[in-house]
């Protein structure tokens, strides 16, 4: 450049030669950086996501303790001998079905000596009516003995209903478990002769925090698996919820009805619930549209065509998604692509519009895109 100075101004003042030379350096600097300015005011293509808010999902476990839908110790009404055992072990029986017989003979006398004595007693009140027009018999004497047939008739009923329970029916149908009681054995009305479950619906019990008192209602859905296999078994419904908190422990109990009808559970096994709980509502962003700084993850949002820093705290992953609390409201607008080029303050243009799942929504038409816009700060 100096031997240019030389060559080109030799014979020419030096003040001029000087003035004419900054003239041409600055030409020569100042050509890049304008072309660079008129660069950056233009407004960077982006493609944008429209965030929209749903509820965070709480995955909860709990260990529920299960029993049969109807469960009964059976027991005999009266004391006796046992007669005849008419069960095994595990068997399916029907409401009504006889399971134990007592020795009724004596129940059998009682109740041919009732029938007798109701038997002389209408045949009484039967003369006594025929001869009340002659005025052998009082009045008083002819309600005494309709009084002493209906006495007599009670006298039947009772001794029919001592017979009945000398035969054990089944209240339900079911399946029985074991007995230790033979024939010939004495039993009494604290004697438990077998049990009876009905196990077509088994009806499990778990305890939550108190915290989640109000996020689980009747109706939700629990999904049952054992402690050997984590693989769904079974899928239940909610349907009772305790009315108090367990104040010691800082618990409630719920309850829910498990469909058994194939008969592979059991009542009295533990199992291991899990449950999803709807919590509060956040917004949903694609996964990448999520940045990290010095201050932690934040996102790009299209505020009326300028691209603002927003602070995205994340609050649950999704499957390509993330929740995060934000202040944005529903239907804004983040920055999906040519994310890496975008700075704060910078004018964006908005190409195509997208939604949480990468699926077009419309295409964008800059700035001025019928979307919902995001008033600035």
């Amino acid at each position: 450049m100096l031997y240019l100075f030389r060559n080109v101004f030799s014979g020419v003042p030096l003040g001029v030669g000087l003035l004419l030379l900054s003239v041409v350096l600055s030409g020569c600097s100042d050509s890049e950086p304008s072309k660079q300015a008129r660069s950056d005011n233009k407004p960077r293509p982006v493609i944008a996501a429209q965030i929209h808010y749903i509820p965070e999902r709480v995955e909860v476990e709990a260990v529920g303790t299960s029993r049969a839908l109807h469960s009964v110790n059976i027991r005999p009404r009266v004391a006796g001998q046992v007669d005849s055992v008419q069960i095994q072990p595990g068997q399916k029986v029907n409401q009504g079905a006889e399971l134990f017989t007592l020795d009724s003979r004596d129940e059998e006398l009682a109740l041919r000596n009732a029938e007798l004595e109701l038997a002389d007693a209408e045949r009484l009140l039967e003369r006594y009516r025929q001869t009340k027009d002659s005025g052998a018999v009082t009045q008083s004497a002819l309600d005494d003995a309709d009084s002493a047939v209906a006495r007599a008739r009670v006298a039947v009923d009772r001794a029919k209903v001592n017979l009945a329970y000398q035969k054990v029916l089944a209240p339900f149908t079911g399946y029985v478990g074991f007995t230790d009681i033979d024939p010939g054995a004495w039993v009494d009305t604290s004697t438990t002769l077998t049990t009876l479950d009905d196990r077509s619906r088994l009806l499990v019990t778990f305890s939550l925090p108190e915290l989640l008192l109000g996020q689980i209602d009747v109706g939700q859905k629990i999904a049952l698996s054992t402690w050997r296999e984590k693989d769904t078994i079974a899928e239940g419904d909610v349907v009772e919820i305790d009315s108090r908190v367990d104040d010691s422990e800082r618990m409630f109990r719920v309850r829910a009805h498990v469909d058994n009808t194939n008969d592979a559970l059991r009542p009295g096994m533990s199992f291991r619930i899990a449950l999803q709980l709807l919590g509060n509502e956040y917004a949903v962003v694609p996964e990448v549209s999520l940045q990290w700084g010095a201050r932690g993850s934040y996102v790009w949002a299209v505020v009326d065509g300028i691209a603002e820093r927003r602070v995205a705290t994340i609050v649950q992953r999704l499957a390509g998604k993330v929740l995060v609390d934000v202040d944005l409201p529903e239907g804004a607008l983040v920055v999906l692509e040519g994310i890496q080029m975008v700075r704060q303050g910078m004018a964006v243009r908005v190409d195509q519009i997208v939604n949480a799942d990468g699926n077009p929504v419309r295409e964008g038409s800059g700035p001025a895109a019928d979307i919902t816009e995001v008033n600035g700060d």
